[in-house]
């Protein structure tokens, strides 16, 4: 719909209207942004995304979150809870390929904002919708933040030492595996409307998103009352494929549980005989003795420092792999050589690094082309040019406080 779009990547002429905060949309979002699609971001007035100020650490008091969810992105500032600013949206959504939000359900509709609204202006239009529930069921009202659909959806209760209460991930992955799936059905709907011209809803919840990726966790129960429990560093009756010492206090990652490549291990650690002890000579023999083989692998690695540890086992054509930290993706060469990190100039911070944009399309790629903009930077633009305002009607807006 967009053809004026000076974005490069696939997905350059779309436009994408971003409405709600922190991490399951505006992931969707930024997936979108890195393509190519433009991002117009719709944020409170004198408030904006939380997103804006969270994270561990900062950089001259200013977050280093923000500028990663938010790249490629357009900021302007709308009053959502004001029919003037509900006009003004759907001003913009008239003239946009999607609209992606995920307030709790109910709340778009409470703001004549909901999809029967919005697909009277644009009938092609495609809504993408993120919550915890969904937008149906008898949870579906109820706040969802990351963390429950992981719980709901079966990963805390896997995740961590069995000695321990469920642990939860490093990162917030329930809200990114929803906007992850958003996204699919983004462009799955996309696709559908190519061929039909019709516009859809995209529902997705974040126990869901994280469900399907729970395996064969439910069949397993279902068909034989399995239940799936927390295993440290391992999985069951996958062996050897574990985290492992070296002399030099490094933890190396080796994974040998396919018969051949137990063979190759075997061979590396001078003991050939092991592929043919009947304990250790199948997949199934080395689960049932995973424990005590660990231990024979663990006492063998702990005698060689990591470097020529990960060495040996590269030439010998077993998968190994060091456990990273940022410092060592951002020295590591294949990560340079791939360009998986690249450097991204801020305005008043200096060059930032961050993960660029996966996957990589070979004829037109997406790209970081922006860090996350100040509140409302765009609304001249925006406003001015896509809407065509003249000067005293933004201004205008801006004395109501609808802008």
């Amino acid at each position: 719909m967009n053809q004026q779009s000076n974005s490069h990547g696939p997905l350059a002429g779309l436009r994408v209207i971003e409405m709600g905060t922190l991490l399951a949309g505006p992931f969707c979002g930024q997936l979108l942004g890195d393509m190519g699609a433009e991002i117009i971001k719709v944020e409170a007035p004198g408030m904006g995304d939380p997103m804006r100020v969270w994270g561990q650490e900062k950089a001259h008091g200013q977050s280093l979150w923000w500028p990663v969810v938010a790249r490629n992105k357009k900021s302007v500032t709308i009053n959502l809870r004001v029919p003037e600013g509900q006009a003004l949206v759907k001003q913009l959504v008239a003239k946009a390929d999607f609209v992606l939000e995920n307030f709790r359900p109910g709340t778009m509709e409470r703001w004549n904002l909901g999809f029967e609204d919005l697909k009277a202006i644009n009938p092609g239009l495609i809504m993408v919708r993120v919550s915890g529930q969904g937008q149906t069921g008898p949870y579906s009202k109820r706040a969802g933040y990351g963390s429950i659909g992981e719980a709901m959806g079966g990963l805390r209760y896997v995740c961590g030492d069995p000695s321990t209460p469920p642990s939860r991930m490093g990162i917030s992955i329930g809200d990114s595996l929803a906007a992850t799936h958003a996204t699919v059905g983004a462009l799955s709907a996309l696709y559908h409307r190519e061929k039909t011209g019709e516009g859809q809803v995209v529902d997705s919840a974040i126990y869901e998103a994280v469900l399907a990726m729970m395996e064969s966790l439910v069949t397993e129960y279902d068909q034989t009352g399995y239940i799936r429990e927390r295993t440290g560093a391992i999985l069951p009756n996958v062996a050897p494929s574990n985290v492992y010492p070296t002399s030099d206090g490094k933890m190396i990652l080796i994974a040998a549980n396919q018969d051949t490549v137990f063979k190759r291990l075997s061979a590396a650690m001078g003991r050939p005989e092991l592929a043919e002890d009947e304990r250790y000579a199948t997949h199934a023999a080395r689960g049932h003795h995973q424990a005590e083989l660990d231990e024979l692998v663990s006492a063998w690695t702990a005698t060689m420092e990591a470097d020529a540890l990960v060495d040996l086992m590269e030439e010998s054509g077993v998968p190994v792999g060091k456990i990273y930290r940022a410092p060592e993706m951002l020295e590591d060469p294949h990560f340079q050589a791939r360009e998986a990190i690249v450097k991204v100039p801020h305005p008043t911070i200096g060059d930032l690094s961050m993960q660029n944009v996966v996957p990589k399309l070979s004829l037109t790629p997406g790209s970081v082309r922006t860090v996350g903009p100040e509140l409302g930077e765009h609304n001249q633009e925006v406003f001015g040019q896509l809407l065509e305002m003249d000067q005293d009607q933004i201004d205008q807006l801006a004395e109501n406080g609808i802008i």
